[in-house]
């Protein structure tokens, strides 16, 4: 397992953004696929949402890769 840990410039990142962010994915478009496709959990359940906003404290997986989302002022 992988675990990337993605400092959070704003309040929140959307779920599809943060894919590609983290170089999971190119595009946002193939980030909004592997959400479509069920294949993404946050906080251990599946979301289906493209653009879910992800905010620090959650967490984020895609197959053996997780990605931790923090806030880098804490």
């Amino acid at each position: 397992m992988i675990v990337l840990e993605f400092e959070l410039e704003r309040d929140h990142v959307e779920l599809n953004q943060l894919l590609k962010l983290a170089g999971l994915c190119d595009s946002g478009g193939a980030g909004k696929a592997l959400v479509a496709s069920g294949a993404v959990s946050v906080d251990g359940a599946t979301e289906l949402r493209k653009t879910c906003k992800i905010r620090a404290g959650q967490t984020v997986q895609l197959d053996d890769v997780t990605i931790r989302v923090i806030d880098p002022s804490h």
